[in-house]
């Protein structure tokens, strides 16, 4: 069942967020982690750290905590702990682009080609909830690669001129029922 309440309307393609994406994007591709941390909302990066600290705790020997703690460079997880989200994150992107180890004029290319088009601008929540659809485009030596994201943004709270770009929105979400009732054994037939 549809909820009525929620429209999305379309918003111009000038909207203060389509430039943050884009920035965002090019912090990506230039590899500029901290750059790209700082368009990231904190509880979603926060959200991050947990997610990551609980996947090394629940590794199942202590060589695999070691060899996932080594590539994001410590040695326990209370160093995890004690590292700002924005830090983590700066660590799993470096450690996830090293082990790809793409050729310097690879990296060059794709730098001085990319293209993001935006394809489609639109807000719910009176605003307070943008969604942009982007078309990126990148060459390598031998190839351009294109791929379509739905990047997504909240505005801060304090101030309204602060957007934050939230990745897990675009990940299916569980929200309780207020008013549902709590699941009971089905009554016993009446008795013939």
């Amino acid at each position: 069942m549809t909820n009525v309440n929620s429209r999305a309307e379309n918003l111009p393609a000038d909207h203060p967020c389509v430039a943050i994406v884009k920035d965002y994007l090019t912090d990506v591709v230039n590899q500029d982690w901290k750059g790209a941390a700082a368009f990231l909302a904190e509880f979603s990066l926060a959200q991050r750290q947990r997610d990551t600290v609980a996947a090394i705790k629940m590794a199942p020997t202590m060589t695999e905590e070691a060899a996932m703690l080594a590539k994001l460079g410590v040695k326990d997880v209370r160093e995890l702990e004690k590292m700002s989200p924005q830090d983590l994150y700066v660590a799993e992107r470096q450690a996830v682009h090293q082990k790809l180890a793409l050729p310097e004029d690879v990296v060059k290319r794709k730098k001085e080609s990319l293209k993001v088009d935006v394809l489609g601008v639109c807000g719910e929540e009176e605003g307070k909830i943008v969604h942009i659809v982007v078309r990126t485009s990148q060459e390598t030596m031998t190839d351009r690669i294109e791929e379509l994201f739905l990047i997504s943004l909240v505005q801060d709270k304090a101030d309204a001129k602060k957007w934050f770009i939230v990745p897990e929105m675009m990940r299916p979400t569980k929200v309780p029922l207020a008013d549902a009732a709590p699941a009971t054994e089905p009554a016993p037939a009446p008795a013939k």
